[in-house]
């Protein structure tokens, strides 16, 4: 048996690896090969280099270059394209040594795909401090020298005696031959053809480096490409070591073959995938460009028009509105010097989000000073949507956007006024100020007591109702009339509860209905009413009061979730924390909120009536009531839980528990309730 030894070992584990190399070839390695292979040449030091110089100088040589021998080889078939010359930097200073360095690498190799990798990496180490972009540059300019000399030297060999002695040291004679450039004619148009790409590839990756000054994050498809070029580097730099070994091959008297064919169409290749990509970062730079202006325009309001136009057609010319009252197209003239309140939404809105803003649309028609216009939001538009687009549309007497042209108006109103998909309304004055970013809120709770939607009349309408007694009127006129109404001779309480537990809101409703009847209250002058949300007039569930119900309360929240934490701001927060609860219930006295509590400590109330009953005698029942709660959340305290749709607004980075001094850890959690009844599958 034969005993390897672990160097034996490394050995044979090294030509196996590099035969496996061979046998795979260069042209059927994948990128995360190469970045193995090429990574390790690099340092990351970055040595500066005054690149883009020594570009300028390369394009000045190889572009002229290249036409000589098209026409050299071509004649008259030719068509020669100007360009404009760039000039250096005045004190840029050539690298000779290095470029010398590089020649030397290219010149006189063995025509193969081993050698031209091989020899590829050896002039990535020897320029490892360069960045890549540099890297690529000094190989091509090392190359330009040789190639641009031997072309300027065929050119001027017939009438320049000096450059017809250079040229015989450079066997420019050899291939000028007129039978020998017959000959190899294809072989040099396809050796010129080869540089001209790679001088493209240069060109682009060169651009790719301009725009570097912008961050990757904002210019998604930057990041894509930079993260790309040292690849794309590697091989201009093979392709430019193929270059030079057929440029020695072709000068040579032998007719020694070697196809520059998958080289090209490497080339090519990522020629063609570089110009796609920097079409779409340019546009993602221009698109962030835009959105920069627009959000600076936000900043300096002057004029309502100009900003709307800018927020929705950024490119495009402006298009007509759609009035909806009378179904013609219209001049956005018509909203010069005005204050508009923006609705905006994707196409899945109800009857109910355009019905709630129908009573504020009558208030515009009487006050020509405001106007209501549709912003759909649709990313891509296709002819179902179109046509969507036409049915609800047909059903809203303002004034239409016909379609958001604006990508970066889109990028806006999600990123700015926080639009997640459910439908806003922006409030802009006639300036352009933002004053409002989503007042649907306000319009939900109290319609038109709260026109326009502004700050001051959101504080003004909040000292009109009571902020439970808003929500209440929406689902039941008669028990809001009742929470009013004055008991005949003294007090009148109303319990609300509800909660996902059907045994939960019997068995409250049995133990609260024996306790609202106990003599107590009927001595005390005490009237104690009960009320189940979701529950129809006839006992049955009602989908509908819940979802309004639900809706109104989060609707109370966004309009106090970002002000100071007061009493009112608690009970709110406190009640919304029960809506996925077992079971909740709250008390009001009038039109004033008692207390809002958790199904398990509501129900020990009333079931441990006895315990402190006697207290009401001497305290009075909401006093009693209190303190007996506070009692039973000190002893019995459960994790609070809020839920907030993301959807409806800006959420609140830090929450303060409704029920002890903590501040609430945040987590993010997906909910399909179905409290709007069931759904019809078709």
């Amino acid at each position: 048996m034969m005993h390897i030894t672990s160097n034996a070992a490394t050995k044979v584990a090294s030509v196996v690896h590099h035969i496996e190399e061979e046998i795979i070839g260069l042209f059927t390695m994948t990128d995360e090969k190469i970045m193995d292979h090429i990574y390790d040449t690099h340092a990351h030091g970055e040595e500066t280099f005054d690149d883009d110089s020594l570009f300028i100088i390369v394009e000045n040589i190889l572009k002229p270059a290249t036409q000589i021998v098209d026409k050299i080889v071509q004649g008259s078939q030719v068509h020669v394209e100007t360009f404009n010359e760039k000039t250096p930097k005045p004190d840029f200073s050539v690298p000779l040594c290095t470029l010398k360095q590089i020649g030397c690498e290219l010149s006189c190799k063995t025509p193969s795909e081993d050698v031209a990798h091989k020899t590829a990496l050896s002039i990535l180490k020897k320029l490892s401090t360069y960045q890549w972009e540099a890297k690529a540059v000094l190989t091509l300019a090392a190359f330009a020298l040789e190639y641009g000399d031997f072309w300027f030297l065929a050119q001027n060999q017939h009438s320049d005696q000096l450059a017809k002695s250079l040229g015989i040291l450079k066997r420019v004679p050899v291939l000028t031959k007129p039978v020998v450039l017959q000959k190899r004619r294809q072989a040099i148009l396809e050796l010129n053809n080869l540089i001209k790409a790679t001088l493209q590839v240069m060109e682009i990756i060169d651009q790719f480096d301009k725009l570097s000054i912008y961050d990757p994050k904002e210019i998604p498809g930057l990041s894509v490409a930079l993260d790309h070029i040292p690849v794309d580097v590697y091989w201009s730099i093979v392709a430019v070591v193929a270059c030079s070994t057929k440029l020695t091959l072709l000068t040579s008297d032998e007719d020694q073959p070697y196809e520059l064919a998958p080289y090209s169409q490497k080339i090519h290749y990522i020629l063609n995938k570089l110009k796609i990509q920097l079409v779409v970062c340019r546009r993602q730079v221009e698109e962030r460009e835009t959105y920069l202006r627009l959000k600076k325009f936000f900043q300096t309001p002057t004029e309502v028009m100009e900003i709307f136009k800018a927020l929705t057609f950024t490119r495009a010319k402006p298009q007509p509105l759609i009035d909806g009252s009378t179904n013609k197209q219209v001049s956005i003239e018509v909203l010069r010097k005005k204050n508009i309140f923006l609705f905006i939404s994707t196409l899945e809105i109800t009857e109910e989000d355009i019905s709630d803003l129908k009573p504020v649309y009558e208030g515009t028609k009487k006050d020509d000073n405001y106007k209501i216009v549709w912003i759909p939001v649709v990313e891509s538009w296709t002819p179902e949507l179109q046509k969507k687009f036409e049915i609800l549309r047909s059903k809203m007497p303002w004034f239409t956007v016909q379609s958001l042209s604006a990508t970066v108006g889109i990028k806006f109103i999600k990123e700015e006024w926080n639009f997640k998909g459910k439908p806003s309304l922006v409030v802009m004055n006639h300036q352009g100020r933002i004053e409002n970013t989503n007042a649907l809120h306000l319009v939900k709770l109290w319609g038109t007591k709260a026109f326009p939607f502004n700050k001051a009349a959101e504080e003004a309408i909040s000292k009109e109702r009571t902020w439970f007694q808003t929500v209440v009127v929406k689902i039941d006129t008669t028990i809001s009339d009742k929470m009013i109404r004055a008991h005949p001779n003294g007090e009148n309480y109303i319990f609300f509860y509800g909660g996902q537990d059907n045994e939960w809101v019997k068995n409250f409703a049995t133990k609260a209905t024996a306790f609202a009847n106990d003599p107590i209250f009927k001595e005390a002058k005490t009237g104690i009413e009960l009320f189940c949300v979701g529950k129809s007039p006839k006992g049955g569930e009602d989908h509908g009061i819940l979802g309004r119900f639900w809706d109104g309360i989060e609707s109370l929240f966004f309009t106090k979730a970002h002000k100071q934490v007061d009493p009112v701001t608690q009970e709110i927060q406190k009640l919304l924390s029960y809506k996925n609860e077992s079971g909740w219930a709250l008390l009001t006295k009038g039109p004033h909120v008692v207390t809002a509590g958790h199904g398990f400590t509501m129900l020990r109330i009333v079931e441990e009536f006895e315990k402190w009953k006697a207290v009401i005698r001497v305290k009075g029942f909401e006093i009693a009531f209190r303190e007996y709660h506070e009692k039973l959340i000190q002893s019995v305290r459960h994790c609070c839980r809020l839920d907030i749709p993301s959807v409806i607004g800006k959420v609140p980075e830090r929450m303060q528990c409704p029920e002890c001094p903590r501040t609430m850890e945040s987590f993010i959690s997906y909910k399909c309730c179905h409290i709007d009844g069931p759904i019809a599958y078709h």
